[in-house]
């Protein structure tokens, strides 16, 4: 099994890393504030102006570490990593499916709806007593669709442009009931519907937030399997967009993003000064929010789940490559159709 590796997430402005023997160096003001051995990384994601040592990155490309460029909203810059070798017969196969992709794409929907009924589901049985009667019909109007829209999907022949209609479809039954699922009484985080580029209250935000660093760990293992993470099935090819990644990404965000949000609003671990808001009407996290959550989210990428699939116990970090792993080996013929990971 692949070792689950570390993220570090830096997020402080002016902070600087550096190389030192072969452990990275993370200094404030001139204050050593952490180190890491360079063995335990898989990548290093950084937030603004953050210095980097020539050093530093050499280490980096020559280890395999990838880092990443974000700006302080959260929005992707830059990668820095070594060439991928990839396998040529693989990438060869990738491209070849894209062009016929419905039965992967089939996979892929089935793999979201089923998620996002399975979050409104738990929803239901978890705090049931505490919805009103309109909220309890509402989420159970919407489950009864969305198990529709499974069936349509699963017979479903011949055309690809239907089944991506039906994602659409299910999307815009789970963003409706969304607001439901929210139990903070704080009414910055009120829920009217999904808003990005740029996201415009705080609950917006915080999903625009997740779902970038999930794209982050989807690419890393679309790349570490050998797959080109351009070239995708249910989003359609577009320069400069990880669509691969971003196929990986739809059955995961449900579990893996969705809920985690949820959880740091219900519990109140994030608050309406955790956001920044600026002129336009744009919201984006501020410092104290975003280690926040960087936090819970290294804590949630550390929890076990059984794979449906592979029948044991895994990360939850090591979900997104060992779903890459899969729709290699469907890519290769190892394996007929490519099985989704259904959160139960």
């Amino acid at each position: 099994m692949k070792k689950l590796l570390n993220t570090v997430y830096v997020t402080t402005p002016g902070a600087g890393l550096r190389k030192d023997g072969e452990t990275l160096v993370v200094e404030v003001e001139g204050t050593e504030k952490g180190r890491v051995p360079l063995h335990m990384l898989a990548s290093v994601v950084v937030f603004g102006g953050i210095y980097l040592s020539p050093a530093l990155i050499q280490a980096c490309a020559a280890n395999g570490i990838t880092i990443v460029l974000l700006d302080r909203g959260g929005r992707f810059q830059a990668r820095v990593e070594r060439p991928v070798s990839g396998n040529v017969l693989l990438r060869r196969a990738q491209y070849r499916a894209s062009e016929q992709p419905e039965e992967i794409v089939r996979s892929l929907v089935m793999g979201k709806v089923a998620n996002q009924r399975s979050v409104l589901m738990r929803a239901m049985r978890d705090h049931g007593a505490d919805q009103t009667p309109a909220q309890g019909a509402a989420l159970a109007e919407a489950t009864e669709r969305m198990a529709h829209i499974l069936r349509r999907v699963e017979t479903a022949t011949g055309d690809t442009d239907a089944l991506r209609g039906a994602e659409g479809e299910a999307a815009a039954l789970y963003f409706a009931v969304f607001p439901h699922l929210i139990r903070s009484p704080d009414a910055a985080f009120a829920f009217r519907g999904r808003s990005r580029r740029p996201p415009l209250d705080p609950t917006n935000a915080l999903l625009s937030f997740l779902y970038t660093l999930l794209t982050h760990d989807c690419r890393a293992a679309a790349e570490s399997v050998g797959l080109d993470p351009a070239v995708g099935f249910l989003h359609r090819d577009r320069p400069g967009r990880p669509s691969l990644a971003l196929d990986l990404m739809e059955e995961l965000r449900p579990v893996l993003a969705d809920r985690l949000a949820l959880s740091l609003i219900n519990r109140r671990q994030l608050r309406a000064e955790d956001f920044e808001y600026h002129d336009g009407g744009a919201v984006l996290l501020g410092d104290e929010g975003r280690k926040t959550v960087l936090t819970a989210w290294q804590d949630r990428k550390k929890e076990e789940r059984q794979h449906p699939f592979l029948g044991e116990a895994v990360p939850h970090g090591l979900v997104p490559y060992l779903q890459a792993l899969l729709l290699a080996r469907h890519l290769r013929g190892d394996l007929d159709a490519y099985p989704p990971w259904f959160w139960k």
